[in-house]
Order: structure tokens, then sequence, then C-alpha cells
């Protein structure tokens, strides 16, 4: 692979950003429900690491709305049913509940209090840095 096929990969998720109304709310339930304070916290941008990837929280709605009109990201978990009770018991809104969908890959999805769909997703088969 040259150094501009490098350059232009995909190497895997990054950031996902989500737009929320009210930032305040909005960084206290992804800290409730990732378990972790933002390591990046300011009015116009909250930023949270997650297993090496960053989740931002942007308030500025002008830029995007929130809900599920837009792109679902999906978070690796260990376990499907353990995270999507998890996040149910954080106030999150069962979308899809967890399905396999072939060679041991479970996904499901939920909504934040805001409408922004989160997707979940156990794949034995993948490792960051793969």
């Amino acid at each position: 692979m040259t150094q501009d096929q490098k350059s232009t990969t995909t190497l895997g998720l990054a950031t996902v950003i989500y737009q929320v109304p009210d930032i305040g709310a909005a960084k206290a339930w992804y800290a409730r429900a990732f378990g972790q304070a933002p390591y990046f916290d300011q009015p116009f941008y909250v930023g949270f690491e997650i297993g090496g990837y960053e989740l931002g929280l942007h308030p500025d709605v002008s830029e995007g709305q929130p809900g599920p009109g837009g792109s679902v990201a999906y978070w690796r978990v260990a376990r499907i049913d353990a995270a999507l009770e998890h996040f149910l018991a954080s106030g999150a809104t069962l979308v899809s509940g967890a399905q396999d969908v072939g060679e041991g890959i479970k996904v499901a999805r939920v909504a934040d209090p805001f409408g922004n769909v989160i997707g979940l997703i156990e794949n034995p088969h993948f490792a960051v840095g793969r």
C-alpha cells in the first residue's frame, strides 16, 4: 500500500457527534450512560473518550438536527444484552432489540433522551487495529 493509499484508508470509527439542544442535560446523560466524565468540556462542545474513540456533543442544532434522521454510529460492546439493559436503565428508549445478524454478530439500537439513535454491536470477529 502506498503512502497516498494509507492516507485515504478508513481506519475505523474515530468520532461520532450528536446534535443536542441542551448540552448540560446531554452531558449528564452521556456521562451516566457511558459511566465516565468527558475529557473535553466546553459550552460549544463536550467530548468523551470511549474505548479509544470520541463521542462528541454539539449544541448548535443549526448545523444538524438531533434525532433518527441521521446516521447511526455503532459502538462496540462485549455483551449486547448487558449493554442494552444498561442503556435502557440509564433512560434510553428501545429502537430495536438485540438481534443476531449472522456469524455471531449482534446489533441493537436505542435512542437517547434527545432523539439520537445509538447503535450497539457485539462482534466477535472485530478487533481494533486489525
